[in-house]
């Protein structure tokens, strides 16, 4: 065998493997890479198939009645009912983006989890309390149950 011969074979030889390790691990994430639907796309999924469903939470559509809460998520576009039987996470609000994990019974999402956004100017009370004290603070006023950027 020529060098010529012996390098293209050692080439040849990485390329297959670095192409068996990039197999391995896109099949070891195909079963942890979660995406989720959005009302508009929900013509895609079957029946009683459990999905992800992602949308903000329409103003005046939330019921709740015990621990049994009944809302709307939209996308803009389309929108769903979505019933939850237990507590809602403290951070879900109307008009909030919300996850919802579950399974479309009778054009409805029965949901199993749900799952509250927040934006990205979200800060715990406690540490925008801390950075106040330290001087250092430079966002805005509490309102209703988190710190509001001074936009």
């Amino acid at each position: 065998m020529s060098p010529k011969q012996k390098r293209l074979a050692s080439i040849a030889a990485i390329a297959a493997l670095l192409g068996i390790a990039v197999a391995l691990v896109l099949g070891a994430l195909r079963d942890n890479i979660v995406f989720f639907y959005t009302p508009s796309e929900l013509g895609e999924v079957s029946p009683n198939t459990q999905i992800r469903l992602g949308g903000m939470v329409e103003d005046g559509s939330v019921t709740i009645d015990g621990l049994i809460s009944v809302f709307t998520i939209s996308d803009g576009t389309a929108s769903i009912d979505v019933r939850y039987d237990n507590a809602l996470p403290s951070l879900f609000r109307e008009g909030q983006g919300v996850v919802v994990e579950g399974k479309i019974v009778n054009g409805a999402l029965v949901a199993s989890n749900v799952l509250a956004k927040h934006d990205e100017t979200y800060m715990p009370k406690e540490i925008a309390d801390s950075l106040k004290e330290q001087g250092v603070w430079q966002g805005g006023e509490y309102q209703g149950g988190e710190y509001k950027s001074a936009e």
